[in-house]
């Protein structure tokens, strides 16, 4: 049984647009075309797209995806490594809840929770150093970006900065769901305090310096996929709060 384009999309919740891009870089090409030019699945391509979705859910770029699949490997072997991918992360994140979880309680109590305890189920040094590789891999593919040799690694301190950051994104997504409009300033004092410790790790960014940043997250598809991942149109909102945020800020003044 064959498919077309729009019956695939209905099948598994892949846009057509994102099935026209599989095809046009060659992740996933239709079975077949008809003399109307319409595009043609069968059930060899269905199972592939299951196997990219499942590493979509890894969150792994699509060039890596398409390196992986084109290894000659035997379809239960790629299932079987995918479920231990995702049963691997899924234990991490069960564990980052139950911290979560605990600091959401310490702050109601008033207890506080020891320096290790908030930390306990975030990346350690090979978790950070297999994330960095990856994402070293993508820059370099992508944008042919060169990227320098092994760096020493701050564990602690990498995931301190991974704990604010998805702080942050959470507190604008929650802003976006609740209407709330990118140029309030509720929005510019999570900005402030977001550059703030940026700045004091070492990680100076001007406001435009983060609406330039804002700007590459939402056309780039591996950092839009995850803002969007999150919420819906965070990738354009927090785009939207960065130029507002750099448009009013006192710099601005001083650049002209």
């Amino acid at each position: 049984m064959l498919y077309t384009v729009k019956e695939v999309s209905d099948l598994s919740g892949v846009t057509i647009k994102t099935l026209h891009h599989y095809h046009k870089i060659g992740l996933l090409k239709p079975q077949d075309i008809s003399e109307a030019g319409y595009r043609l699945y069968g059930e060899r391509e269905l199972k592939r797209l299951q196997e990219i979705l499942f590493y979509r859910e890894l969150e792994l770029p699509l060039a890596q995806i398409q390196s992986l699949l084109e290894e000659e490997r035997k379809r239960g072997d790629i299932l079987a490594e995918q479920r231990e991918l995702l049963r691997s992360r899924k234990r991490r994140l069960d564990s980052i809840l139950q911290t979560l979880e605990k600091s959401i309680e310490s702050t109601a109590s008033g207890e506080e929770l020891t320096g290790e305890e908030l930390f306990v189920g975030f990346a350690d040094e090979a978790e950070w150093r297999e994330a960095l590789r990856e994402q070293e891999e993508y820059l370099s593919h992508t944008y042919g970006v060169e990227v320098p040799g092994p760096q020493p690694i701050d564990v602690p301190e990498l995931n301190e900065q991974a704990k604010e950051a998805m702080e942050f994104t959470s507190k604008v997504a929650e802003a976006l769901r609740s209407g709330i409009s990118h140029q309030d300033e509720g929005i510019r004092h999570f900005i402030d305090d977001h550059l703030a410790f940026m700045k004091k790790h070492d990680h100076p960014a001007t406001p435009a310096d983060f609406a330039a940043q804002a700007r590459f997250f939402l056309s780039d598809e591996f950092h839009r996929a995850m803002l969007e991942g999150q919420q819906t149109g965070l990738a354009y909102y927090l785009l939207a709060a960065a130029e507002a945020y750099a448009a009013n800020s006192p710099e601005v003044g001083k650049d002209r």
